[in-house]
């Protein structure tokens, strides 16, 4: 019999916990998550020939997940239709590639408990609710900094936030994405701890916009 301690120490490190096939439009809050694009394409998006790619992209929007206190649901049943092709590509400069925008309403979408064109619509508002450092945007080489850089640089640009309502993540070595914490209005909160996860590379890669 697996003694009382070892039980506590498996649930303390346990991983977060997510669930699929919740019921749509129960969920806490929102995490907008934050893509920037050179970074990806580095990473990823050039060798799989990413339309993305092709574009002089700086963040995008990964994702506007639902999000639970303690984890988060995906692939909700649902009895919205489905976003046809024109409404996905319609959200490219948004998302970077139409295939995205697609992908993120069939995972998260149709967990949001709304229609494809309002769950589309509520990303692009969470999105230009968000001031984007400017200085990012200006550099003209690759350079290695330390992930909290980045995050403070958001709290800069965005006063109003706490430090808990923005977390940086790492991938591979570089900076992967920036993701925000809303209420389900919209209104800028901390993110609960199973997301606020902060990088704490000391020399993450930025590429610059080329």
């Amino acid at each position: 019999m697996r003694s009382f301690v070892a039980v506590l120490l498996m649930l303390a490190f346990a991983a977060p916990a997510r669930a699929e096939g919740e019921r749509a439009g129960e969920f806490d809050y929102w995490v907008l998550s934050l893509s920037w694009s050179p970074n990806w394409c580095a990473l990823e998006g050039r060798a799989r020939g990413s339309e993305q790619c092709e574009e002089d992209f700086g963040w995008v929007v990964h994702g506007l997940w639902p999000q639970y206190e303690r984890g988060w649901p995906s692939y909700c049943p649902t009895s919205a239709r489905a976003p046809s092709r024109a409404q996905t590509a319609a959200q490219a400069d948004l998302f970077g590639a139409g295939g995205a925008a697609w992908y993120q309403w069939k995972k998260h979408g149709v967990c949001s408990g709304l229609a494809a064109d309002d769950y589309y619509r509520l990303a692009r508002e969470a999105f230009a609710q968000v001031a984007h450092p400017e200085v990012l945007d200006k550099l003209d080489r690759s350079v290695k900094l330390p992930a909290e850089v980045i995050e403070q640089a958001f709290l800069e640009a965005n006063p109003d936030w706490s430090p808990d309502t923005v977390t940086i993540t790492c991938e591979q070595g570089y900076i992967q994405e920036a993701r925000i914490c809303f209420t389900r209005d919209l209104t800028p909160r901390p993110c609960a701890p199973d997301t606020a996860r902060d990088c704490t590379m000391q020399g993450a890669l930025f590429e610059p916009i080329r």
